[in-house]
């Protein structure tokens, strides 16, 4: 007859994490939001974005006259600009999701650094600029970054707890 052995701590917490639905942890989650948020805004910036928002016109402040001059020229220009921003936005957004579901989930922590370096140089340094140029967007964007950086936050609290 086998003899019974108690879980280990380590057993118990896998088997009551599944039982009580935490197999994504909510750091996952948060990186998972961010990065489908960001895959559409790169299919925005693809598919939908005109070339000049009013913003646009508003920070160049060029007389009309000024602007009507080069407008078919930087209107085409500045649509193959955004078409190829969108798709780094898309691919950001992209490998956030792959990140999230994998070694994120894991709480590895070559997925944490990445997700760090990334989000800044992403995600961070929009966010950054918008503000810089008074962007009509950049609430969002800040909203964005803050979910991003609340992953990492909430990855190295769970990771605390393992």
């Amino acid at each position: 007859m086998p003899i019974y052995r108690e879980p280990s701590a380590k057993a118990k917490r896998t088997v009551a994490r599944r039982l009580i639905g935490r197999t994504w942890p909510l750091s996952s989650i948060l990186l998972l939001t961010v990065g489908v948020a960001l895959v559409f805004v790169g299919l925005y910036f693809i598919v939908i974005r005109p070339s000049l928002l009013p913003e646009d016109v508003r920070y160049m402040a060029l007389p009309a006259a000024q602007l009507d001059a080069v407008r078919p020229q930087l209107e085409t220009w500045l649509a193959h600009v955004f078409q190829v921003m969108g798709g780094y936005i898309f691919a950001t957004g992209t490998f956030a999701i792959t990140l999230g579901a994998t070694a994120f989930r894991e709480h590895r922590w070559e997925a944490a650094a990445g997700v760090l370096i990334g989000g800044v140089a992403s995600i961070g340094w929009m966010t950054f600029v918008n503000f810089v140029i008074m962007s009509d967007f950049k609430w969002f964007l800040l909203g964005l970054a803050l979910l991003w950086a609340s992953s990492l936050v909430v990855f190295f609290v769970e990771r605390r707890t393992l």
